[in-house]
């Protein structure tokens, strides 16, 4: 899958995409794709694509592979496959031109309810005993998002990650700059423009540990990276993910729940 989407990347670098409203399609697609590429190479996430008519606006699912909380500065570096928990993520990726609005918070919020609800019907039950796998709602924006987006997300009870990875720049330019950029440079599809995350989520779930910092290279160019407990969080995911073990809990209800609940259109 990771060949097949960044060989899809670098097709579509070199080529225009269709124009009106296949277009649309394409351009969403496209980025749900290289969100899943990035998320998997640079923040430890194995996912899988969902989007479609009956997504209930799910886009990307599966798992988030951390350190567990107990785990200190020293913990960090040893062998991942032997020190990882993982996090369920629900995922929604906008591809769009105008700034990612509060809306989609609250959007998903609705999601992360009502399948805390599919699992868990008993409203005598707390939400911590809905699953062994804590819930993480993940927005990832090909536009910036607006100040009241962020302000939406800190304080909501939801454990939230807000991504923001800019759109690739025009194929003639893109290659114009390549020839000009220093080889130390992050390649235009793996960049990262911001990551923010709420406190229900970095002091909650994750207890405080990692933060986000913005790392430099020699050439001054950047981009933000993972530290746990002070040390820099090495990007890992199992290689023998399969479809099964990134599926839901009852996925076919819970997308079925979905899209009753969804405004047709």
């Amino acid at each position: 899958m990771q060949a097949r989407i960044t060989n899809c990347i670098r097709r579509s670098i070199s080529s225009a995409a269709p124009t009106g409203v296949l277009s649309t399609t394409y351009r969403g697609t496209f980025f749900e794709e290289r969100s899943m590429k990035i998320l998997q190479d640079h923040l430890s996430m194995s996912l899988r694509h969902v989007g479609g008519k009956s997504d209930g606006g799910i886009d990307l699912m599966g798992w988030w592979w951390l350190p567990p909380p107990s785990s200190g500065p020293g913990d960090a570096p040893i062998d991942p496959s032997l020190s990882r928990r993982r996090l369920r993520v629900l995922a929604q990726c906008k591809a769009e031109k105008r700034k990612a609005s509060p809306k989609y918070v609250r959007e998903m919020e609705g999601v992360l309810h009502r399948y805390i609800s599919l699992l868990n019907p008993s409203p005598a039950l707390g939400a911590a005993s809905t699953s062994q796998y804590p819930l993480v709602a993940l927005l990832v924006s090909e536009s910036p998002f607006t100040k009241a987006t962020i302000l939406r997300a800190q304080s909501s009870p939801v454990p939230f990650f807000l991504l923001h990875i800019p759109p690739l720049p025009d194929p003639n330019a893109a290659a114009t700059a390549n020839e000009e950029s220093d080889s130390d440079e992050e390649p235009n599809e793996n960049k990262i423009g911001s990551a923010v995350w709420n406190p229900a989520l970095v002091r909650g779930l994750l207890d405080g540990k990692m933060e986000v910092r913005w790392e430099r290279s020699p050439n001054g160019t950047g981009r933000p990276g993972l530290w746990w407990g002070g040390r820099r969080l090495q990007s890992w995911t199992p290689d023998n993910a399969s479809e099964a073990d990134l599926t839901l809990d009852r996925e076919d209800s819970f997308f079925e729940a979905l899209a009753e609940g969804e405004p047709s259109g």
